[in-house]
């Protein structure tokens, strides 16, 4: 299937054997993760180096690990000591690879929700929370000191879902608009997901860094919801991924940052019918299990055994392969 859609990058929540093994000799690039709960066992120096030895270093010769992730989303947690496990796992995992010679083949780092910031209105005076400013300082001299990117998840479904009556629409939608100028800038923005960039790289900024990149982790928008979730519809989800698709064809940059090309994980492959929470929670895979598309976009795909009477959105497809990167969150048989 992936084959099929052109797909060059994948990002895991794991390091799954089986999935690892499934893409030897393809050109599919891996981020994979480790979970929140191995954070303070990936501070001591032997199970770190277990963890490599076992979970990545008997595919890298034949599949393409280039970043582990880890921890998920750690600042959601009210948590301090998770908090406070993230940066001695980071560091040792990278010290690990450093020791068996594997650094300059794959990079540390990790995904932060977009609710680390504080303050992202305007643009220009986006700032971390308070709360997790020290934690901030630190990660990022390991950012600047490793070269590894700023892993950003944003969502501006979750800001018109709760502000319907004050966010535009079309403003989160990519679609035609009026936009907005930062005042402090003059820049002009006519889509949040940039705007939500930017916030990032200032707050980055206003801590002293000026040298670490900006990556989405996540994006997408679901097709379907609860009655309380706004915007979750099926045409809302295929305007977003859609021109969301056109603006990485055109590699753009932000408005901030117009000469460096967004570099984003579209969330996610599939649907998942056994998440919990909410239901847009379940609806926001690109595609049904049995590998039809949710909404028209440009992608169809092929599983084994289903047959498409249309190549036409394939052969269009391939103009996304190098920019394209679909983040698939597959779960254990």
């Amino acid at each position: 299937m992936l084959q099929s859609l052109d797909v060059s990058r994948l990002k895991l929540y794991d390091a799954d054997p089986k999935v690892l093994q499934a893409f030897s000799n393809s050109s599919v690039e891996f981020i994979v993760g480790i979970g929140n709960e191995y954070l303070q066992d990936m501070a001591d120096p032997v199970k770190a180096q277990n963890w490599v030895q076992q979970h990545l270093q008997p595919y890298l010769a034949q599949t393409k690990i280039t970043c582990i992730s880890v921890g998920n989303e750690v600042f959601m947690s009210n948590d301090t000591q998770i908090w406070s496990n993230l940066l001695p796992a980071m560091k040792m995992v990278h010290n690990t690879l450093v020791n068996l010679g594997l650094d300059k083949q794959v990079i540390v780092t990790t995904a932060h929700p977009f609710t680390i910031i504080g303050n992202s209105f305007p643009p220009s005076s986006g700032t971390f929370r308070q709360d997790i400013i020290e934690y901030m300082h630190a990660i990022l001299d390991f950012h600047s000191q490793t070269k590894s990117p700023f892993l950003i998840n944003a969502y501006p479904f979750f800001a018109y879902k709760d502000s319907p009556d004050k966010i535009s629409l079309d403003y989160v939608l990519f679609q035609p608009n009026e936009g907005m100028t930062d005042p402090n800038t003059n820049l002009h923005y006519d889509n949040m997901l940039y705007a939500q960039v930017d916030a990032v790289y200032s707050a980055i900024k206003a801590i002293g860094h000026t040298d670490v990149e900006v990556k989405i982790s996540e994006t997408g928008w679901p097709s379907k919801g609860d009655p309380t979730e706004v915007g979750s519809t099926l045409q809302n989800a295929e305007l977003y991924h859609s021109n969301l698709l056109k603006r990485i064809q055109q590699k753009q940059g932000t408005p901030a940052k117009p000469s460096v090309p967004i570099d984003v994980y579209v969330f996610a492959l599939f649907n998942e019918n056994l998440k919990p929470g909410p239901t847009s929670e379940r609806n926001y895979g690109l595609f049904y299990p049995d590998g039809t598309p949710v909404f028209n976009i440009g992608l169809q795909g092929n599983l084994p055994g289903i047959i498409y009477s249309s190549a036409s959105n394939i052969n269009a497809l391939s103009t996304f392969s190098l920019v394209i990167s679909v983040l698939a969150y597959l779960i254990h048989a």
